[in-house]
């Protein structure tokens, strides 16, 4: 199974790049026909985990993938589920 991955700690206070990066590696994953990206917000105070949430949670987006997990064990890590 193929995976992506895409850690936002070294941009998580520039808004554009994380919208620009969060795009890229969805459309990387619908172009590649991956089954899975893993999405790193971090753990902090929640709030780039939300925005990350949120930016999912729209409807153009939304139908591009299958599913999402937020990891049991890793308050910090989100994976996006595809199916092709």
């Amino acid at each position: 199974m193929a995976k992506l991955k895409l850690d936002l700690h070294d941009i998580y206070n520039r808004g554009d790049t994380i919208e620009r990066e969060l795009n890229r590696i969805i459309q990387e994953a619908v172009d590649k026909r991956i089954d899975l990206v893993e999405i790193i917000p971090g753990k902090g105070s929640g709030q780039l985990k939300k925005h990350v949430l949120r930016f999912l949670n729209q409807s153009h987006i939304r139908s591009l993938y299958h599913r999402i997990d937020k990891d049991s064990k890793n308050f910090g890590r989100i994976f996006v589920h595809f199916r092709h």
